[in-house]
């Protein structure tokens, strides 16, 4: 009996994978992000850019319907440089566009199902999404996204306490430093000044990470517009 257990397994979660068209399974998650209408978040980031000196941060996220996202840092700076749209699933969700099959894989030892998102909106910054879903927690557990603006950058998720309103516990943003515009404030407090940190700066070809492991969250309790300005 365990043999046969142990053959048909993979095959049933096989075909699970495949039983939900990809519109029915990204609505599902749609869903799941709509219960969210704003929420406030504590946690610890880690910045990693090589011309950068930046320490780990207690922070504070906030985010608020369609898309307004802000995080600050004990000091009051923003550190995520402009134009990371990805880094939340909300934009990502946002607008309309065609949802594709991608096929399957694993995501850290995961089943997942891979959703392309192409947006039908010809003046969306966002080019293409590529969603890697596990379609048993209906959760998002990476995202791999190119925009016009910014290029290519990854999104990696971790789930526990608020797994179901679709709010990680732990996230890690890859982004091409090449490609962004850093805060001036960030540069300002963390760049030495040397000569090898302005060469570097110049020539912006590696890859950036920012790691956020949150503590907690205040979800839907009301956050006023003025905190994203």
């Amino acid at each position: 009996m365990k043999k046969i257990i142990l053959v048909l397994f993979p095959i049933f979660i096989a075909g699970f994978l495949q039983a939900q068209d990809p519109a029915t399974l990204i609505q599902k998650i749609r869903e799941k992000l709509e219960k969210v209408n704003d929420y406030e978040a504590s946690g610890e980031m880690k910045t990693n850019v090589s011309f950068m000196k930046v320490p780990a941060a207690q922070v504070k996220v906030f985010f608020k319907k369609p898309g307004k996202l802000k995080i600050k840092n004990e000091k009051g700076i923003s550190l995520v440089p402009k134009g990371t749209v990805s880094i939340s699933l909300n934009n990502l969700f946002s607008g309309k566009f065609q949802a594709l099959d991608g096929g399957t894989d694993k995501v850290a030892g995961v089943p997942v199902r891979i959703v392309q998102l192409l947006p039908t909106d010809e003046s969306s910054d966002i080019v293409l999404s590529k969603l890697y879903i596990d379609p048993v927690r209906l959760l998002v557990l990476k995202a791999k996204t190119t925009t016009r603006e910014s290029g290519t950058s990854e999104l990696e998720m971790s789930y526990g306490k608020y797994a179901s309103l679709a709010l990680p516990d732990k996230l890690v943003f890859t982004f091409n430093t090449q490609e962004y515009k850093l805060p001036k404030g960030v540069t300002f407090d963390y760049d030495d000044g040397t000569n090898k940190n302005k060469e570097a700066a110049a020539n912006q070809s590696q890859k950036g990470k920012i790691e956020i492991t949150y503590s907690g969250y205040a979800i839907n309790k009301g956050i006023a517009d003025e905190v994203f300005r």
